[in-house]
């Protein structure tokens, strides 16, 4: 039951351009890095790993995909923990454990740990994408909303970005076990900095339930066509984004291309372009209403996909640039009308919209590498294409959502 507080008691709500939204900001940011960076650290270097432990392309995206899976199921008990003892105290928790796991990894014997560690690094961090969303929607005032949760995915970007690359060079230049090393020293201080920075939960009131209150909670989330349409679109979006980026870097060390490690890994630096479309988009967000930007960049996506079809590099760089943006624009859109749409259910909403999304990418990631094994490339991009059309259909469908009857106006957040 959750405990009320009169209007006048209530402190004032996080506005933009003040010190507690540049701290908020600041710790998010660094939360959303950490939490990519560490979560996709193998990413980049999956034909190394599969050479080095002798396992096909399929098996060794398990690394990644085992990692998102168990992030994946752990959401919604991260969410109720987090409704319980409170948002920010789940996030700090999460950053550090997971910040061990990240470094352990780096001294595995066989791939079976790797699997174990990196299953253990996306359990334990399910906690921070648990609550961050409904740590910004309690706390953030709604017209600033969009802008905040934009800077929170743009981490994710950096982080994944900056991550990866890093994970490629310094395995071509000493090996990935120093490179995962290094993951974790970037856990290690995007967590003081989370930990320092993040202001205490003013609005947080507690809720407790047990499992039949959340499961009721669940399917009542769910009676909603708008959220139910955002949790599908979820699933679909990550699946295409891990798909294309698990298995571009086995498609541009063939030849026409055949590049090198340090090479692949520099084409995460696109995530750049994905860091400034979260930031970009959670503005646009705000004057346009969510409905008129998530098909479009939805659309984004597509027509990258396609421009990545050609044999030629910078083409194939273009359109996965274009791709990225879509992503991170379509991402950044849906994430903040799910926690915009939930009310007061919105951290086990939020929760269930990204157990769809990483399970997106373990289960369509992981079956992409079989349309790889079928077809290579083209037989990628088509699985991609596939899931990218069913993810516009529901798009424009929510173009005509009716909006939820709290007040809020259609163009807006409902």
């Amino acid at each position: 039951m959750q405990t009320a507080c009169p209007a006048q008691d209530r402190p004032q709500l996080i506005e933009a351009n003040t010190p507690a939204f540049v701290r908020t900001s600041l710790a998010m940011f660094a939360g959303g890095f950490a939490t990519f960076a560490m979560l996709y650290a193998t990413q980049p270097v999956l034909p190394k790993l599969a050479a080095e432990f002798a396992v096909a392309p399929a098996k060794v995206s398990l690394s990644v995909s085992l990692g998102t899976a168990a992030l994946a199921m752990m959401l919604i008990p991260a969410s109720v923990l987090s409704d319980r003892i409170g948002r920010r105290w789940v996030m700090r928790i999460s950053l550090a454990l997971a910040t061990l796991a990240a470094a352990g990894s780096a001294i595995v014997t066989d791939f079976t740990q790797m699997l174990v560690l990196r299953m253990l690094l996306g359990a334990v961090l399910a906690g921070l994408p648990a609550s961050a969303l409904a740590y910004l929607g309690e706390e953030v005032a709604p017209g600033t909303l969009g802008r905040s949760v934009g800077l929170y995915i743009g981490g994710n970007a950096l982080g994944g970005m900056s991550g990866r690359f890093l994970v490629a060079w310094l395995t071509d230049l000493s090996s990935w076990r120093i490179a995962f090393a290094a993951t974790g020293v970037l856990g290690l201080i995007a967590t003081v900095v989370f930990w320092l920075c993040l202001p205490e939960s003013r609005h947080f009131r507690t809720r407790r339930g047990g499992p039949v209150q959340v499961l009721r909670n669940i399917t009542q989330l769910f009676a909603d066509t708008g959220l139910r349409s955002l949790f599908v679109i979820g699933f679909l979006l990550m699946g295409t984004f891990t798909s294309l980026y698990n298995y571009l870097g086995f498609r541009l060390h063939l030849p026409p291309f055949s590049l090198g490690q340090t090479a692949i890994g520099g084409v995460f630096l696109l995530y750049l372009v994905g860091s400034f479309s979260s930031a970009w988009t959670g503005q646009l967000v705000d004057r346009l209403g969510r409905r008129q930007v998530l098909w479009v960049m939805i659309l984004g996506c597509g027509i990258g996909l396609m421009v990545t079809l050609a044999d030629n590099l910078a083409a194939v760089i273009s359109g996965v640039a274009i791709f990225t943006f879509g992503y991170f624009g379509a991402h950044t859109t849906a994430s903040g009308w799910v926690s915009r749409r939930a009310g007061d259910r919105r951290a086990l909403a939020t929760a269930v919209y990204l157990t769809g999304y990483y399970l997106g990418g373990s289960v369509i990631g992981t079956l992409s590498g079989f349309a790889w094994q079928h077809d290579t490339w083209p037989g990628v991009a088509t699985a991609i294409g596939l899931c990218v059309v069913l993810a516009l259909i529901g798009a424009l469908r929510l173009r005509h959502l009716l909006p939820i009857g709290n007040g809020v106006p259609a163009t807006s957040a409902a």
